[in-house]
Parts: C-alpha cells; sequence; structure tokens
C-alpha cells in the first residue's frame, strides 16, 4: 500500500493527506462489518495495542535505559459524554511520523510483529524480561471505526522530541500533522458514533475490560467522576508459582471466572514447557451450575496469549469434558486475523490434547477415593459417560473414570469393580438401561441374574442407551443389555431350586405367536425370570429396549424390531394356558393381556390400554365367578 504526495487544497495549513491503499475501502468495510462479531471488541483491541506498547518500551529500555517507564505507567481510558469522546493513552514506545504512517496507513501491517521478529538480536534480555506482544496482524487498531466515525491518534516515540497525529474517517484517506505531547507514548481519541452512547459510560467500559483484558499485567483505569478508578486485576494468577496462591485466592478466581458461589472440586494448575508452553488453571466446580451443562456442548474453557484473552470458543477440551472452567495462556499460538477464529494449527491440537490428558489424568487420581469422587459423579458423570460414546481415542479411559448404581452392591461401583466380582461362569459385564432406578431395582428383567447372584448395572441416565453400543467390552468382557435375551445362565446355578414344575409348553409357543401375529417376532421360554410370567426382550443384533422406546418417542421408525415375548414355564398362568390350549381353548385374550403386562412391566403403556382394562376387567370377573376368560 502506498504512501502519496498530499492533496493541498484538501488539507488544513500544516497537515499532509495520504491515501490507504487499493481497495481499503473494500478492507475497512469487512473490519468494522464483518471481522468482529461484537463491537466492544474494539475496546479489547486497543487496550491490547497500548499493552503491547508498554511492553515493548519496557523492554527496551533493558538496554537503553533512557527509554524507562515513568512510575505509575498505566493504560487510561477516559469517557467525555459531552464532547462524546473516548480517549485510551499509553505510555508506550510511542510512534514516530514515519511509523503512524507504516502502522496505521497501511491496513494489515503489524509494527508489533516486525518486532517480534526482531527481538532474538536483543541477547542480553532474560526470557522473563521478554514483553508480551498481543497484536500480530494489524487489522485490530481499525476495529475503532465500529464505535467513531473519526479516530485521532496523537503519539510521541520515545527518544524524540516531536509529536505527530493521525487522523481518519475510515473513508480511504487519513492525514498527518505536528501535534503536542509532553512525554512519549499515544493518545487514541474516538469520536463516538450516535448509536454508540453505551461506550461513553465509565461501567460499562469497566464490564469490557474485565471480561477481555482483566490480567493484563499492566493496570488499566478509567476515569470515573474526575478519579482514576482502577478497571483490572493485573495481575494473572495463573502465571504465579503454585507455592505462592492461596486456596482463598484460587477459589475467589474461581467464583469471579465461573459466576459460582462454591468451592471447587479440584484445581489443576500447571506449567507445561518443552515442544508447546502454556500455562492452565483449570477448576472442576463443586456442584452443578445454575445453567445445565447439558444445555450446550462446547467446553468454554478461556484462550489467553499472553494474559489477554481471546475467546472462550477454542474447544480447548471435548464437549463431554465442558464442566471444567479455567484459563489456558499461550506465547505463541497463531491466530487469525480477527483472533475470534482460531487457525487449525497442530500448536492447537496439542495443546488440546496435553490439556485433556491433564484433566483425565486427575480425575483419576481423584476417582482412588470412593467418598471424594462421588459428589463429582453425581454432578457431572452423566456429562463424563458421552465421551464413551463419541470418543475413540480416550473411550477406554472414560469408562474406567464411569461409575454405577448396581443390582447388589451400595453406592457407587466401577466396571472394574464389576469384573473383579463376576461369578465362575459368567461371561459379560450385564446392564440394564431405564428411566428411573427405583424402576430398574424392581424390574422383573433381573430376576433370573437375582436368583443366581449376578450383578447387573442399573443405568438411567439417557447417554446410557447410546455408550454400550461403542464400548462393547471391557476388561476383554463383553458388554450386554439383559433386554436382548438369550443371557446364558444355565452354567451359573441357582442360589435356591425352583419348586415348581417346567410346563409343557411345545404346543403354548406357537399358539402365542399366532394370537399376537406380528406384534411379537417370537415366544420362547426363558431360564431368567423367577417371578413373573412374561418379559420383553429384544434381538442381539439391534438396539435394546430403551433404546427402541428413545427411538420410538422421537418419531423414528423401526422396521423388523418388534419384541421377543418370553415366558416362565414354572409360572401357574403359564401353565394354566399351556393346559387351555392342551385342551383345544382359545388364548387370544390371554395372549394379548400377556403382552401388555410385559410392556407395562417394561414401564411402557399397553397397545391399546381401553382394551387392556376390558381384558383385565373380564379376566377379574371370570376368576371371581370361577369361569375362566379365554
Amino acid at each position: 500500500m502506498s504512501d502519496h504526495a498530499p492533496t493541498q487544497d484538501q488539507v488544513q495549513p500544516g497537515e499532509e493527506r495520504h491515501e490507504f491503499g487499493a481497495e481499503v475501502g473494500r478492507l475497512l468495510d469487512l473490519v468494522v462489518h464483518a471481522l468482529y462479531s461484537e463491537r466492544e471488541i474494539f475496546l479489547r483491541e486497543l487496550v491490547a495495542n497500548a499493552a503491547d506498547a508498554s511492553d515493548r518500551r519496557r523492554f527496551e529500555a533493558l538496554t537503553d535505559s533512557a527509554k524507562a517507564l515513568p512510575d505509575g505507567a498505566k493504560v487510561r481510558i477516559h469517557p467525555d459524554k459531552d464532547a462524546r469522546l473516548l480517549t485510551i493513552s499509553d505510555d508506550g514506545i510511542g510512534m514516530s511520523r514515519e511509523e503512524l504512517a507504516r502502522n496505521l496507513g497501511t491496513i494489515a501491517r503489524s509494527g508489533t510483529r516486525a518486532f517480534g521478529q526482531d527481538m532474538a538480536k536483543l541477547e542480553n534480555a532474560k526470557p522473563e524480561e521478554r514483553p508480551s506482544l498481543i497484536g500480530q496482524f494489524g487489522v485490530g487498531f481499525y476495529a475503532a471505526f465500529m464505535i467513531a466515525d473519526r479516530v485521532e491518534v496523537t503519539s510521541r516515540r520515545v527518544g524524540e522530541d516531536k509529536a505527530w497525529r493521525w487522523s481518519s474517517e475510515g473513508q480511504g484517506s487519513y492525514t498527518l500533522a505536528p501535534a503536542e505531547r509532553d512525554l512519549p507514548g499515544t493518545d487514541i481519541v474516538l469520536h463516538v458514533k450516535t448509536d454508540a452512547d453505551e461506550f461513553l459510560e465509565p461501567y460499562r467500559l469497566e464490564t469490557i475490560v474485565r471480561k477481555w483484558a482483566d490480567h493484563i499485567t499492566w493496570p488499566i483505569t478509567i476515569v470515573r467522576d474526575g478519579n482514576d478508578v482502577a478497571a483490572n486485576e493485573g495481575t494473572a494468577l495463573w502465571r504465579k508459582p503454585k507455592s505462592d496462591i492461596t486456596e482463598e485466592q484460587y477459589t475467589e478466581f474461581y467464583q469471579h471466572l465461573g459466576h459460582m458461589f462454591d468451592k471447587p472440586w479440584a484445581t489443576l494448575h500447571w506449567r507445561a514447557e518443552g515442544t508447546i508452553e502454556f500455562t492452565a488453571l483449570l477448576f472442576v466446580p463443586g456442584m452443578r451450575p445454575f445453567e445445565p451443562v447439558e444445555s450446550t456442548r462446547e467446553s468454554r474453557v478461556r484462550l489467553h496469549v499472553r494474559r489477554m484473552f481471546i475467546t472462550d470458543e477454542a474447544a480447548l477440551l471435548p464437549p463431554w469434558l465442558r464442566f471444567v472452567q479455567g484459563v489456558v495462556d499461550t506465547e505463541d499460538l497463531p491466530l487469525n486475523v480477527s483472533r475470534e477464529m482460531l487457525q487449525a494449527t497442530p500448536v492447537l491440537a496439542r495443546i488440546r490434547k496435553a490439556v485433556t490428558n491433564r484433566v483425565i489424568s486427575e480425575l483419576r487420581s481423584k476417582s482412588k477415593d470412593a467418598e471424594t469422587y462421588a459428589p463429582f459423579w453425581e454432578n457431572f458423570g452423566a456429562v463424563l459417560k458421552e465421551g464413551i460414546w463419541e470418543d475413540h481415542e480416550h473411550r477406554t479411559e472414560v469408562a474406567g473414570l464411569s461409575r454405577f448404581r448396581s443390582s447388589t452392591e451400595q453406592g457407587l461401583v466401577s466396571l472394574a469393580d464389576y469384573v473383579g466380582r463376576m461369578k465362575p461362569g459368567q461371561e459379560a459385564i450385564y446392564y440394564l438401561v431405564g428411566d428411573n432406578h427405583d424402576a430398574l431395582a424392581g424390574s422383573p428383567q433381573l430376576e433370573g441374574f437375582q436368583a443366581r447372584g449376578i450383578e447387573v448395572l442399573l443405568l438411567s441416565d439417557q447417554v446410557d442407551a447410546f455408550w454400550p453400543e461403542r464400548l462393547d467390552r471391557f476388561d476383554d468382557k463383553p458388554i450386554r443389555s439383559v433386554t436382548q435375551g438369550l443371557a446364558d445362565l444355565s452354567a451359573i446355578p441357582l442360589t435356591d431350586e425352583p419348586a415348581d414344575e417346567a410346563a409343557d409348553v411345545e404346543a403354548l409357543l406357537p399358539a402365542i405367536k399366532d394370537a399376537l401375529g406380528d406384534a411379537i417376532a417370537e415366544a420362547r421360554i426363558t431360564d431368567r425370570l423367577v417371578g413373573s410370567a412374561v418379559v420383553l426382550a429384544a434381538s442381539q443384533s439391534g438396539p435394546d429396549l430403551q433404546m427402541q422406546r428413545l427411538m420410538r418417542r422421537t418419531g423414528q421408525r423401526m422396521p423388523g424390531a418388534a419384541p421377543f415375548l418370553e415366558i416362565n414355564p414354572r409360572h401357574k398362568l403359564i401353565r394354566a394356558l399351556a393346559a387351555q390350549v392342551a385342551s383345544g381353548q382359545p388364548i387370544k385374550d390371554a395372549a394379548l393381556t400377556l403382552l401388555d403386562l410385559a410392556r407395562v412391566q417394561d414401564g411402557e403403556a399397553p397397545a391399546d390400554p381401553a382394551a387392556f382394562a376390558r381384558r383385565v376387567a373380564d379376566a377379574l370377573a371370570g376368576a371371581v365367578s370361577g369361569t375362566p376368560a379365554a
């Protein structure tokens, strides 16, 4: 982009007018209307530039004491409602005339970035004394035009006597003119648009600073009622050594960050060094947030670059760890021009992997104490289990961290606990899924397992209908739903032998199938019932009964998914029906009632509630009168 000679008939005495380079009108329109999703971003960009300038001056002062910052150096924000001006001032390195033209008169050129390339030349600086330079692309400054119809920048370079003023209305040209400034530094004056009054309110400006730049190390003040009021904390807690931070400070930061009122259940604070370098301070909440974590599936861990908040939409953790809150701060992560959409870089991928593994490691350590782990699981277990379903890389690890209710044990149990208690001859891990734990505990689906002392996991979260399909095995043991039938329990003896003999159901089974038709896939006997007459079972090759119910509730059709009706040949009702069939009596109504009873036992409604009620009433009338129902 070029620096053209001024057009003298369009400038004031002493001013120089310069044209931005070609296509600048479209570029500025992009910045103002498309690059940023929130107007308030302008303040983040200008504060970031001011912090960069202050850092640069501090860095150069390491080798030139004449450039030392004045005492009390800060970033100062001064709203003037009467004049409709908003001024952002700093005591930083400042800019010469040439730098103003080069850095502000050329779109997408960043003096910060150019300086960063020269940093390696300063060999005498210690690593911890290097400046934290945030800007990388040189377009953030132009976000000021989102709320201003004119922007003036008055700057004096450290080591120079003259100051210069850059001014533009963002319409394709700018002016340069001599100016006055007593000390080195920069003042950015925004002539605020009529529809941007909110940005002249000190309290609104303070809210923006706390949101986007709370932990920039330079003090940021806002003029309110003639006084400079501190607007940021100014200390990045995560960058301090763990030994210097108290539990109370961690809690205060956690509560401020997530607007929480409890104490964190776990605090993770570490610095990664080596191939990638970043600092992380993460918290696992001690209570469920007021906004359910189920309402959004994105991680909201905040990404900072050199203490400046960039975004909370970087997906630093997978969705199944979205309850984790905190900050990840890196030094050299590449960003795109808007800083709101991160480039798909290998660096970010490595950071995500490292942060995820660290959280998993912490949960694994905490899970060793059952009493400590239980509150966490009650709060966030349903979310964590989503990782079994959707994360191939971490599926087995998440399964190991998961806890479940059991048909035989009090409290929560792990899959490893279950495997350690498996009966001799038991080949699989069994589970039952439903909507309610208490209903599951009394389900007839458990009878045959309870009669043999076999443990069954009772699963009542929505995700429980999905994840077993993906996990399939744990510790080389297959995972099976008890509702899919054909569980081979014959190898495991009953704790008590049944008192009743089994009926001969050879003729009864086809009679039931004939009576029910396509409503069932087949009628068959089972050894997993003790006190109940019938139970429903799903095919082993398809979804279990709970998954089928969920699909029906959402209107999905399931062709070929008719259940099996399994009968208990020792139950007195089945023996009576077998006798009826043997004597040639019809069992149509009885078969329909059996099917509806099986549905009710599994928490479903009868296919035709009115007809079911009529058949039950007829059966009761027959029983009272001594005349059996057909």
